[in-house]
């Protein structure tokens, strides 16, 4: 038995008065009792407690390091105790990753949410598109786009978004002509049908290469004239070359809607600027992206950060 325990049994024989009655506390036998304190005084080489067949009494030493039991004995209950509460009520630090993209207007309208009415709950947000090491950086969660190949991490899957390829007003209307010459409906066949736009300029995120190719296909309500079996034909892929690139979100929208080219925005983000960007192709589609959540939990996971994650995955959808 270590240290600790024998210091527990040694506090409920004082405390109860007998090794019988501790016996019965700790659910053990009395003689298992007995061979404890014979060790613990035989390791500390100093007589604790002084017994007779009727009665026990503490020595100055074993009076001394009798509270001191006590005093270790309240700690490890308070500490059990506030672990347990963090499964009940979210508190402390919860330190979040997540890609520009996301950040704002996605994960911060969440955690507010979730966590006004928790006080005690402290935010640490960054802001990055790289995979940042949780276990280094002391992360709680990640929110990233696409599945994470790392085997040590839980990762589940939060939800879904589409990107828009889309512009201001004026740049789409001024390039009508060129968009009307591709003919998409004519081109869309069971395989997929390669096509340029290349004389459109392309403002490009800082994570896209030079070279720019979509996949599209109809949107469902433009299906409804075709037949069923086609459904799963109606694809297009589209080339831009990048002529502008922007390092943040905000900036790659401020550079299309004052019109220096065309680009890829998530929906929930075009939904917000409707009234100055449009679609390139308001018929097509692109492809979803799925979101993960990933954490280094093994076993229990902290109620703030199940709390955090079911929060995003609610305002995702």
């Amino acid at each position: 038995m270590s240290k600790l325990k024998k210091m527990t049994v040694f506090m409920y024989v004082v405390k109860l008065g007998s090794i019988t009655k501790a016996a019965e506390k700790l659910d053990v036998s009395k003689s298992v009792v007995s061979q404890h304190l014979k060790q613990l005084e035989a390791e500390l080489a100093v007589t604790l407690l002084k017994r007779t067949t009727r009665k026990q009494s503490l020595t100055p030493a074993g009076e001394h390091f009798y509270q001191q039991c006590c005093t270790m004995h309240e700690l490890a209950e308070q500490a059990w105790q506030d672990a347990q509460q963090l499964q009940v009520s979210p508190q402390g630090l919860i330190k979040i990753t997540a890609p520009h993209a996301l950040m704002d207007h996605l994960v911060l309208p969440a955690l507010h949410d979730v966590f006004n009415a928790y006080p005690n709950v402290e935010l640490e947000l960054i802001s990055h598109d790289g995979q940042l090491d949780l276990m280094q950086e002391g992360i709680d969660i990640a929110i990233r786009v696409g599945e994470s190949k790392i085997s040590n991490l839980k990762q589940k899957r939060i939800g879904d978004f589409r990107d828009v390829l889309c512009g201001s007003v004026q740049t789409i209307n001024a390039h009508q002509t060129d968009i009307d010459a591709l003919k998409l409906e004519d081109n869309i066949e069971s395989e997929t049908t390669t096509l340029s736009l290349i004389r459109i300029k392309y403002v490009a995120n800082h994570w896209q290469e030079k070279s720019i190719l979509h996949h599209f296909s109809l949107k469902k309500s433009n299906l409804k004239h075709r037949k069923s079996t086609e459904a799963n034909k109606q694809r297009c892929e589209l080339t831009f070359k990048a002529n502008h690139k922007a390092n943040t979100l905000p900036t790659c929208v401020t550079m299309l809607e004052q019109g220096f080219g065309v680009g890829i925005i998530p929906d929930f983000i075009f939904a917000k600027h409707t009234d100055a960007l449009a679609e390139l192709l308001p018929n097509y589609q692109l492809d979803k992206v799925n979101v993960y959540a990933l954490h280094s939990y093994q076993a229990a996971v902290p109620i703030g950060v199940t709390m955090a994650i079911e929060a995003i995955a609610k305002r995702l959808a």
